[in-house]
């Protein structure tokens, strides 16, 4: 028997063009968008479906696992499945292909009229734009929120596309050893940084981060507070391969507070100096790697230094920084976007080697500056802006 849920009801109340169902585990995204495609191929005739995830195993355990569970369970024949094209022929000439992101000649071959998009979160940008121009009508794509992916930087607010999040209470048909399961991790999340993002990912569906992720002690806020006891913006100089990253970064209340300033590829020191101009008396601490911008940046009429280094200085500057909550404005998009992908590396064996990857990190490098050197001097008085 096919249960009717709250997940399916949420779905096909979706409308637009782009159809974003983002959820934890078990909320069944999947179970819950196939039944809706089937529905599209029967009551148009000819209709041309696409499922696509990242490889044929994984289509295989999943989403056409799915597939044939649901036909069966409405009564549909499977005299029409063709195991080895992977594709299912409807009596009024509609079918559902199911191929992989790995198969370039289906990404770029003939068009459809409907896209899914199965754990989008496993596919690039491009073979996803690849698809999404050559469909004629619409397009779901699911994944869990394990972190920020292109579905949220390219689509998720834009005109022209739909956005929920299923948690495991849209899914009626859910067991009840599952959903006693997923509530431990709830109870566990409440002293173990490691459950509390577990369950923001799988068990409230919202964004999380990676596992190994340096920094799991911050959050958003509004913006940064009207006094401190330290504040100064830091510098991570780049051009053309990585961006110029500039943070404002401050100390009140115990915590940590940071706002982007500067994000950008590209720019040359007169460049930065023209961005910063309304930023005259402030007091800058900047990668002490290359002295020739600093002078630059200090002859345009700035105060500015370099961050001293000295052993591990990042293994250090991380430390302080994991000593207190960190606050992040919420329109420093760009520093929310590295400290959901800032990890620390791993062996082949996947233990922590106990250095951080260098990537994710051009921001964090000029907040880390800043405290590394408010930590060392302490010579910050309290100020009221």
């Amino acid at each position: 028997m096919f249960q009717r849920t709250t997940a399916q009801a949420k779905i096909a109340k979706l409308r637009s063009r782009v159809r974003v169902v983002q959820g934890g585990t078990s909320s069944s995204k999947t179970f819950s968008i196939i039944p809706t495609l089937i529905m599209y191929c029967v009551s148009n005739p000819g209709a041309e479906v696409s499922i696509v995830s990242e490889s044929v195993p994984h289509l295989r355990r999943g989403a056409i696992r799915d597939f044939i569970k649901i036909m069966i369970a409405i009564g549909n024949s499977l005299n029409n499945w063709n195991k080895s094209t992977l594709i299912y022929h409807f009596d009024n000439g509609s079918f559902i292909e199911f191929f992989s992101a790995d198969q370039s000649d289906k990404l770029r071959g003939a068009r459809r009229d409907v896209l899914f998009v199965n754990e989008a979160n496993n596919i690039d940008w491009e073979s996803y734009h690849q698809m999404s121009v050559r469909t004629r009508k619409f397009i779901y794509i699911d994944y869990n929120p394990t972190q920020e992916f292109w579905a949220h930087t390219e689509l998720i607010g834009k005109e022209g596309t739909d956005f929920v999040i299923l948690t495991y209470k849209d899914n009626e048909a859910l067991e009840p050893a599952i959903v006693k399961e997923i509530e431990i991790a709830r109870d566990r999340a409440k002293d173990s940084p490691y459950w509390a993002n577990w369950f923001k990912v799988y068990g409230e569906g919202k964004l999380g981060s990676l596992q190994g992720v340096i920094f799991s002690n911050w959050e958003q806020c509004e913006k940064m507070p009207e006094q401190w006891t330290w504040k100064a913006y830091g510098i991570d100089w780049g051009y053309t391969n990585d961006p110029t990253a500039i943070v404002e970064v401050c100390e009140f209340d115990g915590k940590i507070w940071v706002n982007e300033i500067l994000y950008e590829k590209g720019l040359t020191n007169a460049d930065i100096a023209k961005k910063l101009e309304g930023f005259r008396g402030a007091e800058f601490i900047a990668d002490s790697a290359e002295p020739k911008s600093i002078e630059d940046i200090r002859r345009h009429g700035f105060r500015i230094r370099a961050c001293q280094k000295g052993r591990d200085s990042i293994r250090s500057g991380i430390d302080k920084l994991q000593q207190q909550p960190i606050m992040i404005t919420s329109n420093s998009t760009n520093i929310i976007k590295e400290v959901r992908g800032y990890v620390w590396a791993t062996d082949r064996t996947g233990k922590e080697t106990g250095e951080p990857i260098d990537s994710f990190n051009h921001a964090w490098d000029a907040i880390r500056y800043v405290v590394m050197e408010k930590k060392r001097t302490r010579s910050g008085s309290y100020s009221i802006r």
